[in-house]
């Protein structure tokens, strides 16, 4: 037992619960530049770690009827083929040095762009808002295609980084569904689409031996009480507010990886 591993688990988890996002924003490039961990098993070990810490969260938001299961099957039919191609790509071709700078770059790259996500997530949510009320029957017709779509995106993505399922993921579902998703539910959605996901991905990194079970037996004891008290808060905290300052201390994290 390592307690600095436990504690690191329980703060990313008690920020995954309450806001959907960190599982691998936060917890990869912590397990980077705090813990040593190469980047191939530090993407591998944190999809497990994503994936069994949100089904702790899913189980209470769907107790509490908040889960869109259609906009979350609408991005499963993207994102699993797509992290099954990439999960090909990667066995064909093993991580060397070089490749581990460039995934080490690709890590840091996502943490900053799911930074400025947060950040701009109520003016684009507004937009995709404006765009809905302008043409809604076009909006309506493009909601499926466009969803799997992002689906693809956010399974190449989450795959090679880890990163994506959750601010990004919420970023595209204000973007396509600005009136079907309050934040509680957009909360819900992200977090249930991303658990199989990550697993499928996870199952691929563990194929390939990009898992650390010690590590990952650490950061789930601390996770999943984490999680829970997260996500039994998420509907009565500001999410302005917490979003806001997880954002600020991604963009720094981001830059200190870069």
């Amino acid at each position: 037992m390592h307690w600095a591993e436990v504690l690191a688990g329980a703060l990313t988890g008690l920020i995954v619960g309450l806001t959907g996002v960190g599982g691998g924003a936060l917890m990869t490039p912590i397990l980077l530049l705090v813990f040593g961990v190469a980047p191939a098993t530090a993407v591998g070990t944190d999809l497990w770690f994503a994936a069994l810490t949100k089904v702790f969260a899913v189980r209470i938001h769907q107790g509490h009827g908040l889960i869109d299961w259609q906009v979350v099957k609408r991005l499963w039919a993207g994102s699993i083929p797509a992290a099954a191609l990439m999960l090909m790509v990667m066995k064909l071709g093993p991580v060397h040095a070089l490749d581990n700078h460039f995934l080490k770059m690709a890590i840091a790259a996502s943490v900053m762009l799911t930074s400025l996500g947060l950040l701009f997530q109520n003016p684009l949510h507004q937009l995709g808002h404006r765009f809905q009320m302008a043409a809604p029957s076009r909006f309506k017709a493009l909601q499926k295609p466009l969803t799997i779509g992002a689906g693809v995106g956010l399974g190449v993505l989450v795959t090679g980084t880890s990163i994506g399922a959750g601010a990004i993921g919420a970023l595209l579902m204000v973007q396509l569904y600005p009136l079907r998703l309050t934040p509680p539910r957009l909360v819900a959605t992200d977090i249930a689409h991303a658990i199989p996901l990550a697993m499928f991905a996870g199952l691929g990194h563990l194929w390939i031996g990009h898992v650390d079970f010690g590590l990952l037996g650490n950061l789930l004891c601390g996770s999943i009480p984490g999680v829970m008290a997260g996500a039994a808060l998420s509907a009565r905290l500001p999410h302005g507010v917490v979003r806001g300052s997880l954002a600020i201390v991604l963009l720094i994290i981001g830059i200190k990886l870069w």
